[in-house]
């Protein structure tokens, strides 16, 4: 449509005031999803009303006006409304107008991606080289934590025994990191037991995963993982610093650029989130990121305040009434592709009361003051906890365990 060509061609000079009445007139409901971006970075005023005014006579809906952009996305979602015919390219002029460094995530034909579901997540790419310990970016970012120092457990009595880590062993190297680091990070890349790993923290979805970075065939690089400011579905989109190949987090698979390409899927490691005083318990010998990261970074014992109690901030349509939303689920992926959920509180209460967690082949067992799951015949599983919300979107089809009489 011409008037929406016009208008993200010249969107870094706002959205005149009458331009949209074209797509006003045409009645096509998909092309509502190109004024739910606009309204995501206009700030209020003429041309943000402009915009939303047209979405409200499009839909035929009256949007609450202190945050319209999140609403508009989330009608859109929960009706499943289809894109419009160009969508991509509408919303890649208008992305790459505020930073163009996101044109690699939109320029790839066979993108995997679903672009109704990407939203911008409030800050820019992450693209300090590897090993870099400046503390922040130009324009703003989520700066990953290089290979950061570690202490012994030991000597970590700086962190509250009840404070949250997320725990990972391998070949008897146990590691812990601290919640609130994670927070202000949201990606560590370490080496774990001889093993590359990255780990990110998706705060939005409660959820702290690791993949084996060295488990690649020999012609592709150790990724670089880096957060590039972008949120499918409020799930963080990470993205490798030397093919800005962006992957999704929750699968840990390739979805644009070369690595999309070359089939890359990453490894799944076990992460454990558990408290710091059962895990330092469990394992004696544990190392912690130290307090300052290494860094030389102060970090508040609870960076984000309570910033998600209350349920998600940013869109992600239609969540499984099964559960509450914001509701902890130790998620399982067995080697057959069987997916699975099982309640945090609810399977923690029923070990502890000397109970069994199963769900057909699956069983879930007490480990080091948290969760970890394995096959009946032993074979451990590759877990981690998330919201409900975050897990049961991005696996439709999981079966959700319940203590049952």
């Amino acid at each position: 449509m011409v008037a929406l060509d016009a208008v993200v061609a010249d969107f870094g000079g706002g959205v005149p005031v009458g331009s949209l009445g074209p797509v006003a007139d045409s009645g096509d409901v998909r092309l509502a999803w190109v004024l739910a971006d606009l309204m995501r970075f206009l700030l209020p005023g003429e041309s943000r009303d402009h915009v939303q005014g047209v979405y409200e006579q499009l839909v035929d809906v009256r949007l609450d006006p202190f945050n319209p952009w999140v609403e508009a996305t989330n009608i859109l979602l929960r009706n499943d409304t289809p894109a419009p015919p160009g969508y991509v390219t509408w919303k890649s002029r208008v992305f790459t107008t505020i930073d163009s460094r996101w044109a690699p995530f939109f320029d790839d034909p066979e993108s995997e991606l679903d672009y109704r579901l990407v939203g911008w997540g409030g800050v820019l790419p992450d693209e300090r080289p590897l090993g870099s310990v400046d503390l922040g970016c130009p324009g703003g970012c989520i700066p990953a934590l290089d290979d950061p120092a570690m202490v012994p457990g030991a000597d970590a009595d700086w962190y509250p025994d009840d404070a949250i880590v997320f725990g990972i062993v391998i070949d008897e190297d146990a590691r812990a990191y601290p919640k609130n680091i994670m927070e202000v990070h949201e990606l560590v890349l370490d080496t774990v037991g001889g093993t590359r790993i990255g780990m990110p923290y998706c705060t939005l979805c409660g959820s702290a995963q690791a993949y084996d970075l060295d488990a690649l065939p020999p012609e592709i690089a150790t990724p670089v993982l880096r957060t590039s400011g972008l949120l499918v579905r409020s799930n963080k989109l990470m993205y490798d610093l030397i093919t800005w190949s962006a992957f999704d987090m929750f699968t840990g698979r390739a979805v644009t650029g070369p690595l999309r390409a070359a089939g890359v899927e990453l490894e799944r490691v076990a992460v454990v989130t558990s408290t710091w005083g059962a895990w330092k318990e469990a394992h004696p010998r544990t190392k912690i990121v130290a307090r300052d990261g290494g860094i030389g970074r102060a970090y508040a014992v609870d960076p984000l305040r309570g910033r998600d109690d209350f349920g998600p901030i940013f869109p992600v349509g239609a969540i499984d009434s099964r559960l509450p939303a914001q509701t902890l689920v130790l998620g399982v992926e067995t080697p057959e592709g069987r997916v699975a959920a099982f309640p945090v509180d609810e399977a923690t209460r029923v070990l502890s009361a000397g109970g069994s967690v199963e769900l057909a082949d699956i069983v879930v067992y007490p480990s080091a003051g948290g969760l970890q799951a394995r096959l009946a015949d032993g074979t451990d599983l590759a877990t981690f906890e998330a919201f409900w919300f975050a897990w049961s979107q991005f696996h439709p089809a999981t079966e959700l365990w319940f203590d049952r009489p």
